[in-house]
């Protein structure tokens, strides 16, 4: 009868924890300085906060969530937001962004250009199937130029072929100082 009582007050608690965690995390996001705001126009020239990027030497169990919902990445460690950029996801069907938990890959550089799709970007970080998903910039044309229509609407609507975009200076820091093997979760929510 003691085992039983104990076992069914264990698995309650377990419940609570998993769920009302899970619930208590997503209310902390909806309470991060930029969540509920949307960007400027020139948004993607710019940090997507005032405040200065975590020195990430002082954070060893920082991971990044990407919520395609909110198009925003936040820098989490230990359930706590220490960061929030704006984004823009993939537009959908065949130019989604994938679902689930990846890591931070070996590849990064310091532009690209797919000649296929007309874009390319500067300051890039793989996190899916070593090249083809990524961080990066807002886009870029052929000569290099920002594609400023697109850029505008960094944190408004998701409109990548799959990538996550993040404004030139967020780009920037996640290129000079994400570390190789870092979690990504890329959620719906």
């Amino acid at each position: 009868m003691k085992f039983t009582r104990r076992l069914i007050i264990l698995i309650v608690l377990v419940c609570m924890v998993l769920f009302g965690g899970r619930y208590f995390f997503h209310q902390h996001l909806e309470n991060t300085s930029i969540t509920h705001q949307t960007p400027t126009s020139n948004q993607w020239q710019h940090s997507s906060e005032t405040k200065p990027y975590p020195n990430v030497s002082q954070y060893p169990h920082l991971w990044i969530l990407v919520s395609k919902k909110r198009q925003r990445v936040y820098l989490i460690n230990h359930g706590r937001t220490l960061y929030t950029m704006y984004a823009s996801t993939g537009s959908g069907k065949d130019n989604n962004t994938p679902t689930g938990t990846y890591h931070i890959q070996a590849e990064r550089g310091q532009s690209f250009f797919n000649a296929k799709s007309g874009e390319g970007a500067r300051y890039w970080v793989s996190w899916k199937n070593h090249g083809e998903y990524l961080f990066h910039s807002v886009p870029v044309n052929r000569q290099g130029q920002y594609l400023v229509s697109e850029a505008q609407e960094l944190g408004k609507t998701a409109n990548s072929h799959g990538c996550v975009r993040l404004s030139i200076p967020d780009a920037r820091w996640l290129y000079q100082n994400i570390k190789q093997g870092t979690k990504v979760v890329i959620t719906n929510s």
